[in-house]
């Protein structure tokens, strides 16, 4: 794992190597079995994130828990970045197709930090996820096509790399159509433990209280 950037100060850092090219293949083998081998039924599919201009097969954390269990693996990795102990919230995985494009927006509380981790392309060309130099004081639903004026980095990810970034406080998106057949990614997200957004961890569908076991 190598860190390129300074999180503190920009907001964001490219982490290369994060995972490795094995585990990223490991990780989309076991999840096409649980999908299946035929084809991503989107044609008729008409709904979507309004970040998006089209569908795209997405899978959120809670539905597949082997993908909690990247968020929880990786959170002291992510801590020791930030400086700050974490608390996960949530993950989810994402396809997108050849042209696509995702809006450029701030992400919701729950988003304090996140971590953008490329596990592959069809056709092997980086894609680049571009984020704002700017930093936004608090949450805004704020969605538009580009940057506008605003000074903006440029990250391209090989396959096992990573940006982690500030999705609270810097803009972000690929403003760049993707230039391959499709690109699998996975999206993981952190709330500060002592921080304003703390009860946004585990993005209410966990829960910290003690468990208590009982035996018959």
């Amino acid at each position: 794992m190598n860190i390129v950037g300074d999180y503190e100060k920009e907001g964001y850092v490219h982490i290369r190597a994060l995972v490795s090219e094995e585990v990223a293949q490991a990780f989309l083998q076991a999840l096409k079995r649980q999908i299946g081998d035929g084809p991503i039924a989107l044609s008729g599919k008409r709904d979507h994130v309004n970040l998006l201009h089209r569908p795209a097969f997405e899978i959120y954390g809670h539905h597949y828990p082997p993908m909690l269990h990247f968020l929880w693996g990786l959170t002291p990795t992510v801590s020791a970045i930030v400086g700050r102990e974490l608390l996960p919230t949530y993950d989810y995985f994402r396809i997108y197709r050849e042209g696509d494009r995702c809006r450029v927006h701030y992400d919701r509380p729950s988003c304090e930090h996140s971590l953008s981790l490329t596990l592959d392309y069809s056709d092997g060309v980086a894609w680049p996820l571009e984020l704002g130099r700017t930093p936004y004081p608090e949450p805004s639903a704020r969605v538009e096509e580009d940057f506008g004026d605003e000074a903006y980095g440029s990250i391209a990810m090989e396959v096992g790399d990573a940006v982690l970034y500030r999705g609270v406080q810097h803009r972000h998106g690929r403003i760049t159509p993707n230039p391959n057949g499709w690109s699998a990614h996975l999206f993981l997200h952190w709330v500060e433990r002592e921080g304003a957004y703390r009860d946004h961890g585990f993005d209410g569908h966990g829960n910290t209280a003690k468990v208590n076991f009982s035996f018959s």
